[in-house]
């Protein structure tokens, strides 16, 4: 069995997010979509919801199994109680590969045993991250298509409850 974890915060998750699970499962048996939990990052999402929400828009049929779970603290730390072989990670552009080499380096010197995968976005989703669909969506520009249906619905559900709140 070939499993590899993709971690991310998925804060919110993206249309180029299941891509690149989709595109995983092509190489894996099994692939563990893992949300970071990180206390010390504002959230848009509580890893619970994030968690719940993964498992609504993945793919019931998949040529893998996808587990869908959180973790905080070391990554590969996680990777070695998932019995992974692989840690999963998007690259879109240059940026993105500096900082993942410099990861996926350290993860190496850690985890000898654990490879690092990098996977092309797809070029429809090259120029998605959560960071700018968030701000995108704040300032009230339309996200369609750039996550998915329920995504977009449960983010406006959220600037909701906190326009009521404040």
């Amino acid at each position: 069995m070939r499993k590899a974890i993709y971690p991310g915060s998925f804060d919110p998750i993206t249309n180029g997010h299941l891509d690149i699970i989709a595109r995983g499962c092509t190489l894996f048996d099994e692939v563990v979509v893992a949300v970071l939990n990180n206390p010390d990052k504002s959230s848009m999402f509580t890893v619970e919801e994030r968690c719940e929400m993964l498992r609504e828009v993945l793919p019931q049929a998949s040529n893998c199994r996808i587990e869908v779970d959180s973790f905080q603290g070391l990554l590969v730390d996680y990777a070695k109680k998932k019995k992974a072989i692989a840690i999963v990670r998007g690259i879109r552009a240059i940026s993105d590969y500096e900082y993942e080499l410099q990861m996926a380096l350290m993860n190496r010197r850690l985890a000898p045993e654990l490879e690092t995968i990098f996977l092309m976005s797809g070029e429809a989703f090259s120029y998605i991250s959560s960071r700018l669909v968030k701000q995108i969506f704040n300032l009230g520009g339309k996200i369609e298509g750039l996550v998915p249906s329920l995504v977009e619905q449960r983010m406006t559900d959220k600037l909701a409850s906190k326009t009521r709140r404040g």
